[in-house]
């Protein structure tokens, strides 16, 4: 089983306003990413709240999915990556698609491709790339779960990612909006304009 964890614990202090509920394309960033997941057939999904967890619920619909309350999350993100990773420990588990709240451009056609990459040849780690670039979601095997657990809270999941580069595997992807990391009022304001 592959399952999806999106991560939205942050305080979203550079940004002043919550980014789980800025609005892009009609919805919320997090209500677009879990439409996304759903539609690449992602069966089961973690949702990491932390900063105004009890707002967020009662804005955004999350009965479909888990949600995991990391109450350390002015650790940084590594806490909540591994609240959401011990959420969706399972024996059937093979791969978790990481996605982060603030990039709420990524296209559903983005998700499939790495779900289908990963089960033509399960490499530890699938990233999308644009132009060269990587971007976002990442798809990681379940070869690597132990190592992001162990984890110090400093340390990001590029330590674990960085060790594995030589068999990741690049899916070269069209669509922009996988580099597109909205953390700033700037940022939102052209994403809203184009």
């Amino acid at each position: 089983m592959i399952t999806g964890l999106v991560l939205a614990a942050g305080e979203s202090s550079r940004m002043g306003a919550d980014k789980a509920l800025l609005t892009y394309r009609g919805r919320t960033f997090l209500e677009g990413i879990l439409a996304i997941l759903h539609e690449a057939a992602v069966e089961r999904v973690a949702v990491v709240l932390g900063h105004h967890a009890e707002e967020i619920q009662r804005a955004v619909n999350l009965r479909s999915v888990q949600v995991v309350i990391n109450r350390d999350y002015r650790r940084g993100q590594t806490s909540s990556l591994q609240a959401g990773l011990q959420a969706l420990a399972s024996p059937d588990l093979e791969a978790v698609v990481l996605c982060l709240v603030d990039h709420p451009a990524v296209p559903v056609e983005v998700v499939k491709r790495l779900l289908a990459s990963f089960r033509q040849s399960p490499a530890p780690v699938v990233i999308p790339t644009f132009q060269g670039q990587r971007g976002h979601p990442v798809l990681i095997g379940r070869a690597l779960l132990e190592e992001l657990l162990r984890l110090y809270p400093e340390e990001g999941a590029n330590t674990v990612m960085r060790k594995h580069r030589g068999t990741t595997q690049f899916v070269e992807v069209e669509e922009r909006g996988i580099l597109l990391d909205v953390d700033d009022e700037e940022t939102y304001r052209r994403i809203e304009d184009g």
